[in-house]
C-alpha cells in the first residue's frame, strides 16, 4: 500500500515498451482489415483499467491514512500526467481521476489537501524570510516588492490548480475552486491580524510589506479572471 509508484510504473514501462512492437507488427494488421481501432491506445486502456481495478481495492485501506493517502493521489497525479503527455492517451477514455472523483475518495481527497495547505500557510507566515522579498537586491525584477509569503501562497494555490485542473466534471473542479476561496480568505484574515499589530508603525517595514502583499494577489488573481 505505501508503494502504489511500482506498479503505476510498471503499467507505463509496459506501455513504452510495446508501443513500436504495436506500432510496426499490430497496427497494419487493423489497417488492413479497415478497422478503426488504435492498437497502442487500446493497449494502454486495457492496462489502465487494471490500474482502476487495483485503485478500487487499496484506496478503503488507505483512505484515513493522510501519509498514504497523499502518496497515493500524489503517485496518481504523476501517472495521469505522463500518461497523457508522453503516450498520448485520450482524455475520453477511462481514467484514475474517475476513481479519484468517486465521492468518499473525493471528500477525503478535499479534507487532507485543506489540512496541508493550512500546514504550509503557518510555515510561511512564520519563517524568518515571511515578508522579505526574495529579489529585493534586483530592482528590475522586483517592482512590486512581493514579500515571500505572498508569492509562495499564490504559487501553492497555483499547485492545488495543477493537481485538480484535470478532473473529469466541472462540479469537482469547482468543489477545489471553492477550497481556493477560502484559503484565500484564511490569508485575507492572517494578514488582518499581522497589519493590527502593527498599526503604531504604518510605515513600518512589515507594515509596507502587507500592503505590497494584498497588492500583488489582487494583481494576480486579476490576471487569472480568465483562466475558466
Amino acid at each position: 500500500l505505501h508503494k502504489p509508484e511500482w506498479y503505476l510504473t510498471q503499467v507505463l514501462m509496459w506501455i513504452g515498451n510495446h508501443s513500436k512492437f504495436l506500432d510496426d507488427k499490430i497496427q497494419p494488421i487493423l489497417d488492413k482489415a479497415g478497422s478503426s481501432v488504435n492498437a497502442g491506445l487500446e493497449f494502454s486502456r486495457a492496462l489502465v483499467m487494471l490500474i482502476l481495478e487495483k485503485l478500487a481495492a487499496d484506496i478503503p485501506c488507505l483512505l484515513y491514512d493522510d501519509t498514504l493517502f497523499c502518496h497515493l493521489v500524489d503517485e496518481v497525479l504523476l501517472f495521469e500526467r505522463e500518461l497523457y503527455s508522453v503516450h498520448g492517451y485520450l482524455s475520453s477514455f477511462p481514467s484514475c481521476m474517475h476513481i479519484l472523483s468517486e465521492e468518499s475518495c473525493f471528500q477525503r481527497w478535499l479534507t487532507v489537501e485543506k489540512k496541508f495547505a493550512l500546514q504550509k500557510m503557518d510555515s510561511m507566515l512564520s519563517s524568518e524570510a515571511a515578508w522579505i522579498s526574495q529579489y529585493k537586491d534586483i530592482t528590475d525584477v522586483d517592482e512590486m516588492k512581493v514579500p515571500d509569503c505572498a508569492e509562495t501562497f499564490m504559487t501553492l494555490l497555483l499547485v492545488i490548480t495543477d493537481r485538480y485542473k484535470n478532473l473529469p466534471t466541472a462540479s469537482r473542479k469547482l468543489q477545489f475552486l471553492g477550497l481556493q476561496k477560502e484559503l484565500v480568505d484564511d490569508f485575507r484574515i492572517r494578514l488582518t491580524q499581522v497589519m493590527k499589530e502593527e498599526t503604531r508603525a504604518s510605515l513600518g517595514f512589515r507594515y509596507c510589506a502587507i500592503l505590497n502583499a494584498v497588492n500583488y494577489i489582487a494583481t494576480v488573481l486579476a490576471d487569472w479572471a480568465d483562466n475558466v
